[in-house]
């Protein structure tokens, strides 16, 4: 066998090993793609609010009977940055929030525009 050859095999083992020698390496490697993705989320809830107020504007010239209740849908999602934030920056240990999420976004309308 090639001197190359062995030294190559040699750095795949100690490459495949690494995770187990040092998990505490892996764990922060874990930890730092976790914060960029709880990052990343927030930047797309930070979108996905414009998009919520450009369609509550088109909505609100509609006269349907259902409409989407955009306030909801904007609290949940003020609720959810704040707990994704909290984690990444937590006060303490182990942040928790009881309170469970509205997630019923219809909003029924009589003809006169009030909520039944």
């Amino acid at each position: 066998m090639r001197r190359s050859s062995i030294a190559h095999l040699a750095l795949q083992g100690l490459l495949l090993l690494t995770p187990f020698a040092c998990p505490h390496l892996v764990a922060a490697a874990d930890g730092a793609s976790e914060h960029a993705q709880l990052a990343l989320l927030v930047r797309q809830l930070d979108l996905a609010d414009r998009l919520a107020d450009q369609a509550a504007a088109v909505a609100s010239e509609s006269n349907a009977r259902y409409h989407f209740d955009y306030a909801r849908l904007r609290n949940d999602m003020r609720r959810v940055r704040t707990g994704i934030h909290d984690y990444l920056t937590p006060a303490r240990a182990q942040p928790r929030d009881p309170v469970d999420l509205v997630c019923t976004y219809r909003d029924e309308r009589s003809g006169d525009g009030n909520t039944q």
